[in-house]
Order: C-alpha cells, then structure tokens, then sequence
C-alpha cells in the first residue's frame, strides 16, 4: 500500500512522478494534438471509451499532471484547470446550472466574481440571490427556490478578510439537496481543506498563492467526490434533504440524464464519482475552451512546489504586520483573523488554526484620499492589482477592483469604501514594517 503523503511533500511529489531516464522536472509538453495509428483507437477517445490525448483543449499531460497535484493537495477526486480563477467560478457553478436556473451565495465575495454572478450569470438566464454570511440560517435558507443548483461562498474573503463559517454553508446546502462550492484561493489546501468541512466542489485562481510569484494566470476546479447528484445529497452526511432522494434527473439534468451530444451517455452513470468533473472537460471545455497553456501549468507547478513554506511565512509575517496596524492610532481599524479581538477569531481557529493568508483589510482614519496618499507614499511596497504574491502589494479596492460599485454596492458586497487591501509578502518583515511606518508618516 502506498504510503499517504502529508501537504508538504504533496505539494513537492504528487501529479507527476519521473521513471527510469525520464525528466526529474514536470515537461512542458506544448503541442495541440496528438498523434495515433489507428482510427479506430482514436474514435475511442472521443466516445470516452478510453483514456489518453488526442487534442490540448482537453486534455494535456502536463495540465493533468498539475491537476492532479491540486486534487491531492485538496483531498479531491478530481481538477480541471482552466485560464483564470473568473473561469473557474463560472465552470464550476455552469456545470450543473442552465437558462431557469437559480444560485444563492454570500455576498462578501471578489468583486468579478459578484458582478459573474450578479450580471454576467442573468445574461445566461440563471438568476443569482446574494445573502449575507451573518444572516441566520432561516434568513439564508429563505434565499432558496425550488430551482436553486448551488450556494457559493470563499473561505476567507477578498478584499474584506472575513472568514465563511464553511460547516453551517455545507449543512444549509444540503438541507437543500446542492453542492457547496468553496472559493479557497486565500486559504490553499495548505491552511483550509474545506471538503473536511462538508464543502462538495473547491475553486481556485491558481494566479494567486498557488502560482505565488505572478508569473501566469489561471484557475481550477475541484470535485470532492462526495455529492451524490441522483439522489441530491452529500454522501455520508446525515443532514436530510428537504428534497427527498431519487431527484437527481429533475434537479441536474446535465449530470443525471443522457447528453445528445455525446451518444446519449449519462455521466454519473458511467463515470460515478468522476461524472463532475468528465462533464466540465467533455461539454464545456469542448465548446467553451478557456484551458491554461502547458507553459502556464509547468509555471503553476513550480510554485506549488513551495507553496506549505511561502504560507507559512506569508502568515508568520501578516501577523506582525496586523499587530503593529492595531495598535497604530492612525488606523481606525484592522481585519485579520489572527487578531484575538477580530470578529472571525473563533471561525479562524476553527477552520485555518495553523494561519489563514497574508491578506490584511485595514482602513485609515481620515478619508478616502488618505489612503490613496499612503499608498502613493509607499516606496518598497507594491501598487498593483495583483494579490497573495511573493511581494508585499496593495489595493485600495473602492478605486481600482471595485470602481464600477457605488458606495451602497460596496457594503452590500461587504466592502467598506476606506478599506486598503495589504497583501504580505515574505520579505524580510522589519523591511515591510519600516514602509508602511514611513508612509504613515507622511500622513
């Protein structure tokens, strides 16, 4: 029997693992198709009668190979990786949502990821209602609608820093007979395994820690294996479904009945826990596309390679970071889970008790100009529109990520107007400190 790897070592060994004489390093293997001798092997192929690879948009050795590292890093069955963590989302949620169909998630999500629910998604014709995640849970379960297919949320939240009580989310879903999906980009499997939670789908922009050094975009989704879609429940949880079994041909058709446009094959049927996640590859990335470059996922995978040590230390120094930014009269105020008097203290303990991320949400006191002149202050520290990167960044959210949103919209989407977004880095901390001291000064 195999041994079962740890987080670390999974983030350096698994997904791809070099034979005799082969490349030590994962190859980039940058061609468009793939050649065959037979015809008859190659129809085979396209009836998914047979494993292999016959064209990159879907499937190619060295983005399998990195999603495979993914799902085992996640205690997933399987991950498909895609362009960007906006495309995630949408593949995730539009895998088993069509035209009259419903979502609910929390509104204290990324910003692109609320306007793709709240604009882009009722383009499509699947209407989405926004709840907030302190709501009770009469107040959330009042959200849902016989044609609800999922309730989204994020482990911890961007840019506001909150933490998503995941085990409540999981127990309401299931109540309601839909998968959870879970936006664990901030946390990474290294600090949250939200499937250990109830979660039954996890996405991720992959551009972010995962990648860590900026150097490509992309994203993944990740199947838990654990939703049983014919019968509309969570396996092995004892939460009873307000639907009762045996409706999963009526709630995701797309998954529980046959596919026209592919011979009629069903794929919870033929291919059980895998169905999710064939479905996405077979229906949507053969028409929609949005796959990542090999040469992107060969990037991805040297980053993962380091992600258990960069956390660490990106937490390690947040911490001192959020600290020295609670006690700073300047500052009216600070969210950070790892501050004891952080409203998320508890749910961080219980869900990222060996830290949460490098974000920190912090406001200054004065008004938005303030913090735009801090920013413009700063001189090691970053101004860009990137996030959990290897470098100390910043964002003030109400004038770049979030510009299209009023004042109103902003809190709504549980975004203060003042709110400056701080993304740590693993600089020498004294160095960050010393910047952000000089800046305030300035002010």
């Amino acid at each position: 029997m195999e041994k079962k790897l740890r987080p670390g070592s999974l983030c350096v060994q698994a997904g791809y693992k070099a034979k005799n004489g082969e490349p030590i390093e994962l190859p980039i293997i940058q061609s468009t198709t793939f050649k065959y001798d037979d015809s008859d092997e190659m129809a085979q192929l396209f009836d998914l009668k047979k494993e292999g690879y016959f064209y990159t948009r879907l499937q190619n050795p060295t983005n399998d190979a990195v999603a495979a590292k993914i799902a085992a890093l996640e205690g997933g069955v399987g991950c498909v990786l895609t362009s960007s963590g906006q495309a995630a989302n949408f593949y995730a949620v539009f895998n088993i949502c069509e035209a009259g169909d419903h979502i609910v998630t929390s509104n204290e999500i990324y910003g692109g990821t609320f306007n793709l629910f709240g604009v882009t998604l009722k383009k499509l014709g699947i209407e989405c209602t926004f709840v907030s995640p302190e709501a009770s849970d009469e107040e959330i379960q009042a959200a849902f609608r016989p044609n609800t297919k999922a309730l989204f949320g994020e482990t911890i939240t961007n840019p506001g820093c909150a933490v998503l009580d995941i085990e409540r989310f999981a127990r309401i879903a299931h109540q309601n007979g839909v998968p959870l999906i879970i936006d664990n980009t901030f946390a990474t499997p290294i600090n949250c395994r939200p499937f250990e939670w109830g979660a039954d789908i996890v996405t991720h922009s992959t551009t972010k820690y995962m990648d860590g050094l900026a150097t490509q975009v992309g994203g993944a989704v990740v199947d838990s294996g654990n939703f049983d879609w014919m019968n509309c429940r969570h396996t092995g949880d004892n939460t009873p479904s307000l639907l009762g079994e045996g409706r999963g041909e009526a709630k995701f058709p797309g998954l529980c009945t046959p596919d026209e446009s592919y011979h009629g094959l069903t794929y919870v049927k033929a291919f059980g826990k895998m169905g999710y996640t064939t479905k996405l590859v077979a229906q949507l990335m053969r028409d929609l596309g949005s796959i990542p470059a090999p040469q992107n996922s060969f990037l991805l995978n040297i980053g993962l390679q380091t992600l258990h040590l960069r956390m660490a230390q990106h937490c390690k120094n947040a911490q001192r970071v959020a600290e020295f930014l609670h006690d700073c009269p300047k500052v009216a105020w600070v969210h950070y889970c790892g501050l004891k008097d952080d409203q998320y203290y508890e749910l961080g303990q219980k869900y990222l008790p060996n830290g949460s991320c490098g974000v920190i949400a912090f406001g200054l006191k004065g008004d938005r100009e303030t913090a735009i002149k801090w920013m413009d202050s700063l001189q090691m520290i970053n101004i860009v529109t990137h996030v959990a990167d290897a470098r100390t960044c910043v964002l003030h959210p109400a004038s770049h990520t979030h510009r299209q949103l009023s004042d109103e919209q902003l809190r709504e989407a549980g975004v203060a107007p003042d709110l400056i977004r701080l993304s740590v880095g693993i600089e020498d901390v004294e160095d960050i400190l010393d910047d952000i001291k000089q800046a305030l000064d300035k002010i």
